[in-house]
């Protein structure tokens, strides 16, 4: 008997905690706002009227510079801007477009995107587009991340006060304008045993899959950004050179379809993709990790970048 009333108490606990979760999650659709709080924190930059600007995610905030940008194209401080934020996605780039239509009008749009912005294998919180996580039902967030990504959930809900709160303080007109014109720098470098020994293993790419929401959402707002912006160039960065993917078939595969998905779509929707598996003269010691370069790096990056942006 007694085990019979712990089971029925587990049970109507656990029924009384998903109707919780499941309403919070209703809440924080509601309120949920597709340009989150950090992108917001970086919109004030578009004052200067920038006729270049570097958006996407980790790889272009730690890599661009965009004064040096602007002295290598000839053109002031504060023409060229850096609105990249971490794990930024294009969902949350559209969002920007369509909130500041004037701004990207007649500039050019330079946006960096990474694997598992696409992978719907990749279910971490740290990384999974919340926008995405926003256009599911409650039923499908709860299906797809319960129980042992509830932290993606958590995230979810958190960011979703955050971004909302962003938007009632009008954060993105009002806040001030993050130094470096939007470039920040990584100074120190992972040590050895913290270093993945393959890409082909690497989180990025875990349980692969293309096919999912992400990959649909994600190339649905770069098609749809070409609209809003003079030009549109999506870049797919390098990974540290200590990386060979002759030698790692499993990378080689899944990059490719990674690649060509992006390029296929860049056809069909008009917007230019630029894959850059190597960068010359960018070397292992100029890298912070396996995908973010170190401060020395973001010079090489910088010039090799705005190079094949003019050609």
């Amino acid at each position: 008997m007694t085990h019979t009333w712990l089971l029925l108490t587990f049970a109507l606990s656990a029924i009384v905690w998903l109707g919780t979760l499941a309403g919070l999650l209703s809440l924080a659709k509601r309120v949920h706002d597709d340009v989150p709080a950090l992108l917001a924190k970086k919109l004030p930059l578009l004052k200067t009227h920038p006729v270049l600007i570097f958006g996407g995610e980790s790889r272009t905030v730690y890599q661009v510079d965009p004064v040096l940008v602007a002295q290598l194209i000839g053109r002031p401080a504060g023409a060229v801007v850096n609105i990249a934020y971490d794990a930024g996605e294009p969902l949350a780039l559209l969002a920007a477009m369509r909130q500041e239509p004037e701004a990207f009008r007649d500039a050019h749009t330079v946006v960096s995107v990474a694997p598992f912005l696409f992978n719907e294998g990749v279910k971490s919180a740290a990384v999974y587009p919340l926008d995405v996580v926003a256009r599911l039902g409650v039923l499908d967030e709860m299906i797809s991340f319960l129980p042992l990504k509830i932290g993606t959930l958590i995230r979810f809900v958190r960011e979703a006060f955050a971004s909302r709160l962003a938007a009632d303080q009008n954060i993105s007109d009002r806040g001030p304008p993050p130094p470096a014109f939007g470039l920040g720098t990584i100074d120190q470098t992972e040590p050895e045993d913290r270093w993945p020994a393959t890409i082909g293993s690497h989180a990025h790419y875990a349980n692969w899959d293309i096919s999912g929401p992400k990959a649909r959402f994600g190339i649905g707002a770069l098609c749809d950004m070409v609209g809003f912006t003079r030009r549109l160039t999506v870049v797919i960065p390098p990974w540290a050179p200590r990386y060979d993917r002759a030698s790692d078939p499993a990378w080689r595969t899944k990059d490719d379809q990674y690649v060509d998905l992006i390029t296929d779509a860049g056809r069909r929707c008009g917007f230019e993709v630029l894959n850059l598996p190597q960068v010359p003269g960018l070397a292992q010691q100029n890298y912070a990790d396996e995908m973010h370069v170190n401060a020395s790096g973001v010079p090489i990056y910088t010039r090799y970048l705005v190079g094949m942006l003019k050609q």
